[in-house]
């Protein structure tokens, strides 16, 4: 048996982290075994490449190495974490994939999509989400809501017009992969997002 793999992607402060706490609280009250985890990190090596990463201090990191760290956690937590829960046939809920890459290297750092494509071709090859929830929420409005940026987040950092970008990115994938990236509406309470995500799971047969 064969699990499914969930994603949860959107802006910096979109509440991907909220409503991925949210809906496991909802399967373990349903009996539906799963697991939560993130990119990049998810195992002990993949966060040490996320600390790296993320360090606010490591601002001459060039695009590519970016980039390429993101695709070295990824291989990681793929082979450490991801894989053997689908093998057991449990559902993986995980914050982030290779959908931000595309984003945020590909689109918002002008890298390109085929590169991104590229360098993670074994992560999109064996390990294509069965479904991708985009929290639509522009960055705007996001980093309104979680009062402003994270000093100590390099990413976070960027500035409201690298993030512009990133939210732009993520529609043209939304556009590219309807039948994998399901837009959740983000303008109510958390609660009401929670159940929208519910009942796009249940509307795709994933619980």
């Amino acid at each position: 048996m064969t699990g499914r793999f969930i994603t949860f992607e959107g802006c910096e402060g979109s509440g991907k982290s909220t409503q991925i706490r949210l809906l496991s609280e909802k399967l373990n009250k349903a009996g539906i075994p799963h697991i939560v985890t993130r990119e990049p990190g998810g195992s002990d090596i993949a966060e040490k490449i996320r600390a790296i990463i993320l360090d606010g201090r490591n601002t001459a990191m060039c695009d590519e190495c970016e980039a390429l760290l993101y695709a070295a956690a990824r291989a990681q937590h793929l082979r450490e974490i991801v894989q053997p829960a689908l093998a057991a046939g449990t559902l993986v809920l995980c914050d982030r994939y290779v959908d931000s890459s595309l984003a945020y290297q590909g689109y918002a750092r002008g890298l390109g999509l085929k590169f991104i494509e590229d360098i993670n071709s074994f992560a999109m090859r064996d390990f294509c989400p069965d479904l991708t929830l985009f929290l639509d929420i522009s960055p705007k409005d996001a980093f309104n809501r979680k009062h402003g940026a994270d000093e100590g987040d390099r990413m976070e950092q960027l500035g409201i017009e690298f993030h512009s970008k990133v939210y732009e990115g993520y529609l043209k994938l939304a556009d590219m992969y309807p039948d994998r990236i399901a837009k959740v509406e983000c303008g109510g309470t958390k609660f009401q997002t929670a159940e929208n995500i519910y009942n796009i799971l249940k509307s795709h047969k994933i619980i």
